[in-house]
């Protein structure tokens, strides 16, 4: 796969048109601007962007930083728009696509729940001369005009390299570690388990680690993530490093481990570097997350969306093989940061999580103990 990231000019483009925006399943609204409205009328309209996010229960971010992230650039370049949330219903994320399309979507972002039905989202769309754009998770075997990530394969990798240093600060011996992995449906999972399998398999092989209970959590549910683990400490009780493929499943498995009064001793990974993952770090209780600049990757969404809007071909500057399909998609993927007790700083120096937020209570003096700012 190829790296590299668009040139960010969403915010330069000024577009005069009403701004609007629904709210969907999801909670959270946009505004309508009279000014814009007014000016919408005396000028061409470029068309209307649709997004549909997954869920807000897997990961906090969806809601928190994605949604947000896409609002503001739409607003800044002044198009119309609408974001919706499936809340993990896949009937209901069929029927957003097909309300966003009836009601005037040229564009139609997605964060499939799965590529079955996001293929048929897609596919549908293509069909009625919509422009579709992969984002965050690709749609195996679909027909998006491009895709927008990070290098998931690399998540992986920063994972398992994370739990291989853990483990080695506590001078573990021949380690049993278990794999708490992502939606069995979810291609960015697979990517995310060839990635610290990677790093893992050879530490199996070579007798250094044992390889313990390997599981991969439906949809992403916490719920049954702390079902699973509990299942995992009951046939393994010496399980002694966790890879959990992200924030919420590493809180399950850490909820579990604290029963035993294993927390802080047994490693445990996560993703996504959400407050209560990086709460969890600055506790001694998880041991890494991996921070992926949410702005970034909705920033260059945003700018694909906003050209492609336009009647625009835009480029992307890589491509990522479907494997299902062989077809190379136009891509853009972004790097990911490993994050450890002393650089969780570096996320709220960037903006993505608060000082007010991560620092409360118990965690204000830990907060200062890692440099927080």
């Amino acid at each position: 796969m190829r790296k590299g990231i668009l040139g960010l000019t969403a915010a330069a483009a000024a577009l005069s048109l009403g701004l609007t925006a629904c709210g969907g399943d999801g909670g959270g609204t946009g505004d309508t601007s009279a000014s814009g409205s007014a000016s919408a009328s005396a000028e061409a309209k470029p068309g209307k962007i649709g997004v549909i996010l997954p869920d807000s229960k897997s990961s906090a971010r969806w809601e928190t930083a994605d949604r947000k992230y896409l609002e503001e650039a739409f607003k800044a370049a002044n198009v119309a728009y609408d974001i919706q949330n499936a809340q993990g219903d896949k009937t209901a994320f069929q029927t957003i696509a097909d309300q966003m399309i009836t009601n005037g979507a040229t564009v139609l972002v997605i964060v499939n729940l799965d590529s079955g039905t996001g293929k048929a989202v897609l596919d549908k769309a293509k069909s009625q001369g919509v422009a579709t754009i992969d984002y965050d998770r690709l749609t195996l075997g679909g027909s998006a005009s491009y895709y927008v990530s990070f290098d998931n394969t690399k998540v992986g990798t920063l994972q398992g390299e994370g739990l291989v240093k853990c483990l080695t600060d506590k001078k573990a011996e021949k380690p049993i570690v278990a794999e708490l992995n992502g939606s069995p449906t979810d291609n960015n999972a697979t990517l995310f388990k060839a990635g610290y399998d990677g790093v893992l398999q050879p530490k199996y092989d070579s007798g250094d680690y044992v390889k313990g209970p390997d599981q991969s959590v439906p949809d992403w549910d916490n719920a049954k993530a702390g079902q699973i683990f509990e299942q995992m400490l009951t046939s393994e009780p010496k399980i002694a490093g966790v890879l959990a493929a992200n924030d919420g499943l590493g809180n399950a498995a850490i909820t579990v481990l604290k029963k035993q009064k294993l927390n802080g001793k047994v490693p445990v990974t996560g993703q996504d570097a959400t407050v209560e993952g990086l709460q969890n770090i600055l506790a001694g209780d998880q041991c890494m997350t991996v921070y992926k600049a949410i702005k970034k990757e909705a920033d260059a969404t945003a700018e694909l969306a906003i050209a492609l809007s336009k009647g625009e071909k835009p480029a992307a500057s890589g491509s990522v093989k479907d494997t299902e399909s062989g077809r190379d998609v136009p891509s853009v993927l972004l790097d990911p940061q490993p994050i450890y007790f002393d650089s969780v700083k570096d996320v709220v120096a960037d903006g993505y999580v608060s000082k007010d937020d991560l620092c409360t209570g118990d965690f204000a003096e830990k907060c200062t103990e890692a440099g927080v700012q």
